[in-house]
């Protein structure tokens, strides 16, 4: 289990800064498009002359993708309320609970072996993978309401902010359907475009998501091998250390203001006055993290494996969800006579 150490009761407040901020995936009331559609825009255009020269792709096959995109204004009204936003109190409420923990132990009954051969072939604890799929999906309940095609092209091209990224992530996600032989108005995803159990970006999809099962495709909106399998590629590659600690609790001198809060080392933050857990050496790579509780703030020190998690969603908040969701499910498991935490 991802090793988050209780022994200290704590302070401090994060702002959120989330690369794709995280939100119900789905939209059972999805609101029709707002406009025509995209391919007659001279902006769009652009993009698609660009990226067909750039990626060689048929101009026309781009025109009738482009045509079948559909502005959406609840997307961008989605993007200017992300979850992160909210106080620690709140987020953490939305995400550890009895909704997700329960669940999470059945998921982790039903999928033991799959877990055990991911944990064998790339390092990734069981419950960070199962906390992950949780967090983001609700165990594949929630795989997103709205064509993945309109939630890209509404960002790329309607919402000036984040432009650039979106675009990235469009010409990804076309190139992502050539390659799978998807058609690119039939994929279905979040606000933010993000795909699947796993919620993955296009760029994500293309790097990490693997045919873990071996049957000569990658599915990750309905194939838990699959599913699970790229869950664990994605932290392999971004420097998991199976059965490594997250997270360790921190108390600030009496008085004391918090250090600046980024990428540091564990030896730094002690002599600025942090106090933290002995046993951790100096050199250990750290980040002070704060969290907004009702009355107070609660300070932790996030370690390796709390930055590899960030890199799946760059919200602190997000990361100590994770964390405290993946050891919700674990000692719930434990304490119904399964295989007991790691120490």
């Amino acid at each position: 289990m991802p090793r988050l150490l209780s022994a200290l009761s704590l302070t401090f407040l994060l702002a959120a800064c989330a690369t794709r901020p995280i939100a119900p995936a789905s939209a059972p009331n999805q609101p029709a498009a707002t406009s025509g559609s995209y391919a007659a825009r001279s902006d769009v255009q652009q993009f698609m002359e660009k990226v067909a020269q750039k990626d060689d792709f048929d101009p026309a096959w781009l025109r009738r993708a482009f045509q079948g995109a559909q502005k959406r204004q609840s997307i961008i009204d989605a993007m200017t309320r992300p979850y992160e936003a909210k106080p620690w109190y709140q987020y953490q409420a939305i995400f550890v609970n009895e909704q997700r923990i329960g669940p999470g132990v059945a998921f982790w009954d039903q999928h033991a072996q799959l877990l055990q051969q991911a944990e064998e072939r790339y390092g990734v604890d069981p419950d960070i993978i199962i906390a992950i799929v949780g967090v983001e999906s609700r165990f594949g309940k929630e795989r997103g309401g709205y064509p993945v095609i309109d939630a890209l092209s509404t960002l790329s091209f309607d919402y000036p902010p984040r432009a650039p990224f979106f675009q990235t992530e469009l010409e990804q996600f076309l190139v992502m359907c050539r390659e799978q032989d998807f058609d690119p108005l039939k994929p279905m995803g979040s606000y933010a475009g993000a795909m699947g159990a796993p919620q993955f970006m296009p760029d994500s999809f293309r790097a990490y998501a693997v045919d873990f099962d071996a049957d000569g495709k990658r599915d990750i909106w309905a194939d838990w091998p699959d599913i699970i399998g790229s869950v664990a590629n994605y932290f392999h590659l971004h420097g998991w250390q199976d059965h490594g600690l997250t997270v360790i609790p921190a108390v600030l001198p009496e008085g004391g203001v918090a250090p600046a809060s980024i990428p540091t080392t564990l030896g730094a933050l002690r002599r600025m006055g942090v106090t933290v857990s002995e046993g951790v050496p100096d050199d250990a790579e750290a980040v002070l993290i704060a969290l907004q509780q009702q009355d107070h703030v609660e300070y932790w020190v996030g370690l390796h494996n709390f930055r590899v998690i960030t890199q799946y969603n760059k919200s602190p908040l997000y990361a100590m969800a994770v964390i405290q969701l993946a050891n919700a499910i674990s000692q719930r498991r434990a304490a119904t006579g399964h295989d007991a935490p790691a120490p």
